[in-house]
């Protein structure tokens, strides 16, 4: 179960923001064979003078962190951050304002399903992809 921040400056209509987070997760449902309803993802904007962005970041600038189970193969995660940024662009985002993170961590390290340890759950679906 993958847990996704999306960060952004202020500006942006509620559609706008609604379609960044629908591409989003769409995008790493896609990469990473989740099923739909697998889902926790939070948007949150920053004033412009509450972010210290890299050099020639614009307007439209696009931090995204996911947390993971670890498992995911460097191929994997190359295919995620690609179809990210391929999407992110089809909602107005450039490729060169697009920054991924990826936290990988182990499953016990997440409480899911009424509290208990993910590594005790299954899952009903892969997480080495």
């Amino acid at each position: 179960m993958p847990v996704t921040l999306v960060s952004i400056l202020k500006g942006r209509t509620s559609a706008e923001k609604r379609a960044l987070m629908e591409a989003v997760q769409g995008a790493i449902v896609r990469s990473l064979a989740l099923p739909e309803h697998d889902r926790n993802l939070r948007l949150h904007e920053h004033e412009q003078d509450e972010w210290l962005l890299p050099p020639g970041a614009g307007e439209r600038y696009t931090l995204v962190e996911i947390a993971l189970f670890e498992g995911r193969t460097p191929e994997t995660k190359g295919a995620l951050f690609a179809n990210i940024v391929e999407v992110l662009e089809g909602v107005g985002v450039p490729r060169t304002d697009v920054f991924i993170r990826i936290v990988d961590q182990p499953r016990e390290n997440f409480g899911i399903r009424g509290g208990q340890r993910a590594d005790l759950v299954l899952l009903g679906y892969e997480v080495k992809v």
